[in-house]
């Protein structure tokens, strides 16, 4: 095997993880799938008509940094979502698909050294694995930041020693959490930008699921950022129509910041590494960023289903329901142990937290929960739930 030192020592991905773990098991009942967060409702009917319609646009190469018609929807989503204008020519990326934004842009923008020493890249803890590895491959350190209950399922990199923060070249935050729920509200961001702004340090803002939620939009990174008036360059910001709109096989997602070098910076490495989304594809997104009503109606289906798990998980000691987003975050005392026999007992299928985190054991931030996605159908989620709850949590009063 060839691979770069700094890989050699990869944790295993969290599925082929679970695979190993439960596959060598029979189920104890029929299967029920809620480990993975692939949306499982109705993307907009009118998405294959447009794609039909611009078939054409197959035969040419897609531009790199996205058609106008795309960049400009997405601008005029950001407005009407976050009162932040952008200029879709110099301030906003189109990409296939938010991780590799998240990748490519530490590539593009992280330095080789800061203040004389091997940068820091700071990730939360329970985390997105692509952190990790943008990271690793610009030969940065990579410092996993607890996100508890004790910190509000967010990481408080404030708490962070001085000499680290003053090597940190970038801090990745996702808001809306996953896997927890949590929402980053505007003092967290306020405070967040300050200390980016004390330290001299970037923000990745990974806000994929900031149109899943209850009641209240959570606030993002950019408009906390041009409210304060930050510099410019400080906040970056990564959005995709995956979970909003259920088209993760659509694979678009944008970039968006203040400052206009930073853009020319992942659009030029992009013209040498980028894989630009097909042109159809693009014009399809340009009408989703545009329309709301799927929105709205994607919402109404999640929150019918956060108050469903709000009555099936009433009375569990330390069951919090999740603020938006669309997994449960649910304790116990061993979460390998707890989704071995929930498998091997009901055919329920959800994920060890440990498998989303760093760490050792007890040491490891998600070592007492397990992951439980709420895309199903409601019939089907509520039946997983209720048996998840009946395994797992028989006894507890609700």
């Amino acid at each position: 095997m060839i691979y770069p030192e700094r890989f050699a020592n990869l944790p295993a991905y969290a599925f082929p993880r679970l695979r190993a773990l439960l596959d060598v098991h029979d189920p104890g009942g029929e299967a029920v799938h809620m480990t993975i967060g692939e949306p499982r409702h109705a993307f907009p009917p009118w998405v294959t008509d447009e794609i039909a319609a611009h078939a054409h646009l197959f035969a040419r190469y897609p531009q790199n940094e996205g058609y106008p018609e795309l960049r400009g929807a997405i601008t005029d989503w950001v407005a009407r979502r976050y009162g932040v204008t952008l200029d879709p020519e110099r301030q906003v990326m189109v990409l296939n698909g938010t991780r590799e934004g998240l990748y490519n842009a530490a590539m593009a923008l992280c330095p080789e050294s800061k203040n004389g020493k091997c940068p820091a890249v700071l990730s939360p803890n329970p985390f997105y694995q692509v952190y990790m590895v943008a990271a690793l491959s610009v030969g940065a350190h990579p410092i996993f930041v607890p996100a508890t209950a004790e910190t509000g399922h967010l990481p408080d990199y404030a708490s962070l020693p001085t000499e680290m923060l003053d090597r940190t070249a970038i801090a990745y935050i996702c808001s809306p959490a996953n896997p927890q729920g949590a929402v980053a509200d505007k003092a967290y961001w306020r405070d967040l930008i300050a200390l980016a702004e004390k330290h001299d340090f970037r923000i990745f803002a990974d806000e994929c699921y900031s149109e899943i939620y209850r009641d209240t939009p959570p606030p993002g990174a950019l408009e906390v950022a041009a409210e304060i008036d930050a510099d410019p360059a400080r906040v970056v910001v990564f959005h995709s129509l995956s979970k909003r709109s259920n088209l993760a096989g659509l694979r678009s997602g944008f970039v968006a910041c203040r400052d206009p070098e930073t853009i020319a910076a992942l659009r030029q490495l992009r013209n040498y590494s980028g894989a630009p989304l097909p042109g159809p594809l693009q014009m399809a997104a340009a009408r989703v960023w545009s329309d709301e009503d799927h929105v709205i109606e994607n919402r109404r289906l999640y929150v019918e289903k956060f108050d469903l798990a709000d009555e099936i998980m009433q009375g569990v000691p330390g069951y919090s329901s999740p603020q938006a987003g669309f997994f449960l975050w649910l304790p116990v005392p061993d979460g390998e142990a707890a989704c071995l026999k929930l498998w091997q007992e009901t055919g329920v299928r959800v994920l060890p937290g440990a498998y989303l985190a760093q760490g050792e054991g007890a040491d490891n931030p998600g070592h007492g929960y397990i992951r439980a996605a709420m895309v199903a159908p409601k019939d089907e989620f509520g039946e997983g739930l209720r048996k998840l709850r009946n395994c797992l949590y028989r006894g507890a009063e609700g």
